[in-house]
């Protein structure tokens, strides 16, 4: 059985050839140096929610701009955030299985909304956000649907991008959550696409991918 996340997922977006490589020949796009600086901002901003989450509040940012209100499970959002163990969805029919790990999640009468915080240099776009995490949030409303919590075809982005330098170094962010449409259906569409692809041969390279030139020749 395959096991696959977001993040592979968009690689099959990107370039079906590396997809390909990745699960049938075990063959990896290059990962380069990972600055350390997201991580150190994605916990710092894990333990902010938190606190917010222990006074049955929402952060000050994000009051009237994002509908519901935190998941107050904090025992259980640990394990949601852990990719080890956190959500998954299994279809034994197709032979694929789907995990991933949540940022965040609000809570809207008996409906669940992913949410997930991204930093970034500068002021984000609806248009970019679809575009590069589309996919992620639908799959985060499948595991959340397979997982016995309905969604409301409705997930949030929420960037904290710099603003101003002041006085001892403090740097002050600014704040900006996207709402964006989301649709389990489509991310298990991919899950099938996907799988039709890995049971066919090698695609081939449609010469926009800069990371085919690396993977030399293999036969289909």
């Amino acid at each position: 059985m395959y096991r696959f996340s977001p993040s592979t997922l968009n690689i099959f977006f990107d370039c079906p050839r590396c997809f390909w490589l990745h699960f049938k020949k075990e063959i990896h796009r290059p990962r380069g140096i990972f600055p350390s600086l997201p991580g150190a901002m994605d916990r710092a901003l894990k333990e902010y929610y938190n606190s917010y989450r222990r006074m049955k509040k929402l952060p000050p940012e994000l009051e009237g701009k994002v509908e519901g209100l935190l998941f107050e499970d904090e025992g259980l959002l640990e394990e949601w955030r852990n990719w080890r163990k956190g959500l998954v969805y299994e279809d034994k029919t197709l032979g694929v299985t789907l995990s991933g790990a949540l940022d965040e999640c609000l809570v809207k009468g008996d409906y669940y909304i992913p949410l997930d915080y991204k930093t970034k240099g500068s002021a984000p776009t609806q248009k970019d956000s679809e575009k590069y995490y589309q996919n992620q949030l639908d799959c985060y409303c499948l595991l959340l649907e397979f997982n016995k919590r309905p969604t409301c075809s409705l997930a949030y982005l929420v960037y904290y991008y710099p603003g101003a330098v002041q006085k001892n170094g403090l740097v002050q962010f600014k704040v900006e959550p996207i709402r964006i449409e989301t649709d389990p259906f489509r991310a298990k569409e991919t899950l099938k696409e996907a799988m039709k692809l890995l049971s066919g041969p090698l695609p081939e390279d449609g010469g926009a991918c800069e990371y085919c030139q690396y993977t030399g020749s293999f036969e289909k």
